[in-house]
């Protein structure tokens, strides 16, 4: 926002300079990014009357002036041919430096002695605008009403200075000249004289019109549309003080109706745009545009619009696309003779979506980005009014205000002991008393405590704390004392859960994984896949569709990894990740969502080869040794059971892990039918949740002697139903070897002949050891017929002979 000095002053008294305005503003929180003096260039530049032309006597190009510049006559050589006696031209003195970097001193051309030089627009970088049409190619030629003596940079109106605030998005109120205004008066305890209008509740005393309604079709866009009929519309330059601020704050001057628009968009912060009346047939509509519809905005370019595109239109065709840019087709022209003034409040997300979309960017664009003042709307077409009869740029006849929501005013309460807390310093009631009439805010305070009525225009101001920062600003940020940090030191070191994660990313590393990260974010039919649809988090402003909710799986995101690896020949992939997913208990959030830390990896094609080690497919046994590591990195017993969830993984190669009866994860390999999706051949993969690992770690390392006494081995061999698990037979074997019984291991799985239909054969490996004495054959044998028995009366098992 570029601030013009001179326009500042008119609405606030200011006994500072430029340069001390800023460092005040800087202080206040209001950013001055930078200060320019508009005049420099212009210090010794001034206005000057031609008294004599005479040809040079040792050069026929050469003009020798006689130019009066008010207190003395002084002898000029210039090359020019536009002149004539009685102009008026601007004249750099000796010790001049003008805006193209050109500094002027004293010189002698073929014996005759110049003492300045007379300019033209392009060593004064001035545009066509400024002067005559002899000054073309040629010295520039001012009015004769130009006062001879005077600055020509206070002539142009340049004597003034323009800061450049660099405004964040919780400020865009300043975005308006009469809210810098406030801001500065708040800073200096001076009495701001703003225009009428920006007391927002003065009332338009103007007629309904009758023969426009303005139709708002999608009012969560559209908040509030006003437009304001103007009659005997007379379009020329507007005057040299309006241009010359319009041109400070970055504006170009276009006409009076232009102008006027542009010049209360830049004093109120309300964006307007004029439309030729007589070009709108029928309503006006605030709608979505069609698809494939089409206008040619005011840049004479064709753009076609999409269904969320947000757009002005009449019965027949768009008028402008909102809050970006008009259309050509109602633009304003010489011969317009009646308007329609906009003043509308559109959503910040549509407006800056489609602004991104087409590639425009403007000043009314950027304030309807980041948030205008609802309540505002006609109080702008007001200050309208009064600059169109003070111009004489038409007659105001009538208004339609077209309303659909205004938020009610905030109330904050603010406790002058919580304030003093939270700073740091003791307040007294009486400095908040002062910060919030400096503000300008209405209050009501009993014993210390403030109920304050926030203005509308304030939009950053919502909770306690935004008015603690108010007070913090006022009285001074230097008021708050500057202390160190105390306490006791200690070592520093890392907490048992960073620890635990530091291990499991070091033993997948080991284990020849690959660490990756991914976004927290993924497409919702991926994660409703691997996660949960009913848990899943959806964005309300996303960077990209396919990162449209927050993950309730890693697996997506890996999968995504792996995917673009093999697409682009690589054949050797396996990836893990230890990262949080976000669970949401309700839609909308009312509170923070649940985060879970992770681990999942995927594997994908086949190892490299290797003098030591030949190349090996990936597949489940891999992942399923991964995990054996880490079980036995941290003193875990997992178990393996038949997986759930047969859709996304192998139905024959796939298993749930289980820590202590609680299942923590799953491993498999991806189901045939996902392959294509993914694109991706047989790729294995496993997810565990990290806090139950966590907390189930053996803490202590348990050491046990080497046995002394031999081991016994038996194998057992046994016939059950196919539908009976490996796995609940061997866990009933544990059971009954009891101590005894160091370790069980199955070793083959066979149907077909001599097997019954219906059967499958499951031989184990039992291990019979003691600690204390050696084992008899007898002992064995009892354990081992117990063993049988007891699976036999749960299974129905046979001893296969």
């Amino acid at each position: 926002m570029k601030v013009s000095l001179e326009w500042l002053r008119e609405l606030v008294d200011i006994d500072q300079s430029a340069v001390e305005l800023a460092e005040t503003l800087t202080r206040g929180g209001i950013e001055v990014e930078d200060v320019e003096d508009l005049n420099k260039g212009f210090e010794k530049v001034v206005i000057g009357e031609i008294l004599s032309l005479t040809k040079h006597p040792d050069a026929d190009r050469l003009l020798v002036c006689a130019v009066n510049v008010g207190h003395e006559e002084v002898t000029i050589v210039t090359g020019a041919q536009n002149l004539l006696t009685g102009d008026r031209i601007p004249v750099a003195l000796i010790g001049a430096n003008l805006p193209n970097g050109l500094s002027i001193k004293k010189s002698k051309l073929r014996g005759v002695v110049s003492l300045g030089m007379l300019c033209s627009r392009e060593e004064l970088l001035l545009d066509d605008t400024v002067g005559l049409d002899r000054s073309l190619d040629g010295i520039l030629i001012l009015p004769s009403t130009a006062p001879i003596g005077e600055s020509f940079g206070h002539y142009l109106g340049l004597d003034n200075s323009v800061l450049d605030l660099e405004l964040y998005p919780n400020r865009p109120d300043c975005l308006a000249m009469v809210n810098v205004a406030r801001e500065v008066a708040s800073l200096t305890q001076k009495k701001p004289h703003l225009p009428k209008w920006a007391d927002q509740s003065q009332v338009l005393s103007l007629p309904v019109a009758t023969d426009l309604r303005i139709i708002i079709e999608d009012q969560d866009l559209c908040w509030r549309y006003a437009g304001l009929m103007v009659e005997d519309v007379h379009i020329e330059p507007s005057p040299e003080w309006m241009q010359r601020r319009l041109k400070a704050a970055g504006v170009r001057p276009i006409n009076n109706i232009v102008d006027i628009t542009n010049y209360v968009m830049m004093e109120m912060g309300q964006p307007l745009h004029a439309f030729d009346r007589e070009k709108i047939k029928g309503d006006v509509h605030v709608r979505a545009a069609r698809s494939e519809e089409k206008i040619i905005t005011l840049d004479n370019v064709e753009r076609t619009l999409n269904p969320h595109t947000l757009i002005i239109a009449d019965d027949t065709q768009p008028l402008a696309v909102a809050g970006v840019m008009g259309g050509l087709d109602s633009e304003v022209t010489e011969t317009t003779k009646s308007l329609m003034i906009e003043s509308a409040h559109f959503s910040s997300v549509s407006v800056r979506r489609t602004s991104r979309r087409l590639g425009l960017r403007s000043e009314a664009s950027n304030r309807f980005e980041k948030g205008i003042d609802v309540s505002g709307i006609v109080a702008a077409l007001g200050r309208v009014c009064d600059l169109l009869l003070d111009l004489g740029a038409g007659r105001p006849v009538a208004f339609v205000d077209e309303v659909k929501q205004i938020p009610p005013r905030r109330q904050v309460t603010l406790s002058t002991e919580h304030t003093s807390t939270v700073l740091g310093i003791e307040l007294a009631v009486s400095e908040i008393h002062q910060v919030l009439e400096d503000l300008n805010f209405e209050y009501q305070e009993n014993d210390g405590l403030f109920q304050v009525e926030i203005p509308a225009y304030r939009s950053d101001i919502e909770i306690e704390e935004d008015l603690m920062e108010e007070v913090a600003r006022l009285i001074g940020y230097d008021r708050i004392p500057t202390t160190l940090p105390q306490g006791d030191q200690t070592q520093g070191r890392r907490t048992p859960e960073q620890e635990f994660r530091r291990r499991m990313r070091k033993v997948l590393a080991q284990s020849g994984l690959d660490e990756v990260l991914t976004y927290t974010f993924t497409r919702a039919e991926a994660d409703a896949q691997w996660g949960s649809a009913k848990h899943s988090i959806p964005l309300l402003n996303p960077l990209r569709e396919e990162l449209g909710v927050m993950r309730t799986s890693l697996i997506p995101g890996l999968l995504d990894v792996a995917a673009r690896n093999v697409a682009r020949r690589n054949t050797d992939v396996s990836i893990f990740e230890i990262g949080n997913t976000y669970w949401g208990d309700e839609q909308p959030l009312k509170k923070l969502p649940k985060e879970e830390l992770r681990v999942a990896a995927v594997a994908v094609g086949k190892s490299d080869r290797h003098w030591f080690n030949q190349s090996s497919s990936y597949d489940f046994y891999y992942l399923k040794g991964i995990m054996e590591a880490v079980a036995h990195e941290f003193g875990l017993k997992l178990e393996y059971r038949l997986a759930e969830n047969q859709s996304l993984l192998h139905p024959g190669r796939s298993a749930d892990i289980y820590l202590q009866n609680e299942c923590i994860g799953f491993l498999g390999e991806i189901h045939p039918s996902l392959e294509k999706e993914w694109g991706l051949e047989r790729a294995v993969l496993f997810e565990l949740e990290m806090e139950p690992l966590f907390k189930k770690i053996r803490q202590t390392v348990r050491a046990h002697s080497i046995p002394r006494f031999p081991a016994i081995q038996r194998d057992l061999a046994v016939v059950v139903g196919v539908e009976t698990s490996a796995e609940a037979v061997m866990s009933k074997i544990r059971k009954l070897g009891g101590n005894l019984l160091q370790h069980v291991e199955i070793f083959d799985v066979y149907t077909g002949k001599p097997i019954a239909e219906g059967h499958k054969s499951l031989a184990f490996t039992l291990r019979y050891q003691s600690l204390e004495r050696t084992l008899t054959d007898e002992e064995v044998s009892l354990l081992n017929s117990r063993i049988l028995e007891g699976i036999q009366q749960d299974f129905g098992a046979e001893r296969r002979k």
